[in-house]
């Protein structure tokens, strides 16, 4: 084991945080049978109780050691997608904390494809907790550098894995009656979870005590106004003489500065924008516009999430 993975086993064994590189976005770990050690991930987050974490585990074979009474279709989707950025939704064991879970008698848990958080999950004997790694709110980490502007001062370590491949967070399952219920839409679409298992209900939404994490309606925002746009065209040419940043999906066919605009794809490729999402919001607040109009993406495949993650920008004020 490298000296640097050496530093995170010896730092989370004895209940401190460190951060984590997954495909989706860097993760605020700790121990997850540590109910001390999670706190300190609440209150470097200055995140609210009632919002539960995701338990990141080795591999599926260590599902049971977190989570019982799991249906056969949620074995199935774990086969099918593990490592990777889906999250299952199950009845917990007793050995995890009730504030990993908010009290609630469900635990989210998935396996990260990152290779080096996995070398890391396979050095340790417990699983890692862990929500995003930025203040509670603010748009998810999908750089080491991002953790360490908004974090970098009250976590120890930050495991730098590069960019985040995937660049939005893990889709979440869960289960009414061994019935898949959609949660939260993620870095695997509806379509593709469907093509595996059938219909599944969506319910993406919650009011003050999520079922599963990500369902706040205000979340992953940046501290500038945000607003989204079906008319991009228009939104340009109304704004174009002020103070005002564009997230583009399709190349402007109008004259915009460069340094006003940045284009997440050069051939409307979803998931190339996925992976690019957040850093160029991080990119953007940097810049202190007065205004952040992001264009609207096509609601297919992850556009839909990629739109979720929009909105939630825009209905958030901080």
């Amino acid at each position: 084991m490298n000296t640097v993975l050496q530093q995170a086993k010896e730092i989370l064994t004895k209940g401190d945080v460190v951060a984590i590189p997954t495909e989706t976005v860097y993760g605020l770990a700790a121990n997850a049978f540590d109910k001390t050690a999670i706190q300190k991930i609440f209150d470097i987050k200055k995140r609210p109780l009632y919002n539960p974490l995701i338990v990141h585990i080795k591999s599926i074979d260590y599902l049971d050691e977190v989570a019982k009474d799991i249906p056969p279709i949620a074995k199935n989707l774990a086969e099918t997608f593990w490592p990777g950025p889906l999250t299952l939704v199950l009845p917990k064991k007793e050995n995890i904390p009730d504030i990993v879970t908010s009290g609630k008698d469900t635990v989210g848990v998935r396996v990260p494809a990152h290779p080096l958080t996995q070398e890391l999950l396979h050095q340790l004997d417990f699983p890692l907790a862990a929500p995003s790694a930025n203040p509670f709110g603010y748009i998810s980490p999908t750089t080491a550098e991002h953790v360490k502007k908004q974090l970098g001062d009250k976590i120890q370590l930050i495991l730098d894995g590069g960019h985040c491949e995937k660049g939005i967070e893990s889709t979440i399952i869960g289960f009414d009656n061994n019935r898949p219920i959609l949660y939260r839409v993620g870095a695997i679409s509806k379509e593709t979870i469907e093509n595996c298992i059938g219909v599944i209900e969506i319910k993406n939404k919650a009011a003050a005590s999520p079922e599963a994490p990500g369902m706040l309606s205000k979340h992953y925002s940046p501290k500038t106004k945000f607003e989204v746009s079906t008319t991009i065209k228009e939104s340009i040419r109304l704004h174009a003489d002020e103070n005002v940043g564009f997230l583009l999906f399709t190349k402007p066919d109008v004259e915009l500065a460069s340094q006003k605009h940045i284009l997440l794809t050069e051939d409307r490729n979803l998931e190339e924008a996925a992976t690019n999402l957040y850093a160029a919001m991080h990119l953007m607040d940097d810049k202190k516009f007065d205004l952040i109009i992001a264009e609207r993406f096509p609601e297919i495949g992850i556009g839909v999430s990629l739109n979720d993650r929009l909105q939630r920008a825009q209905e958030t004020t901080f």
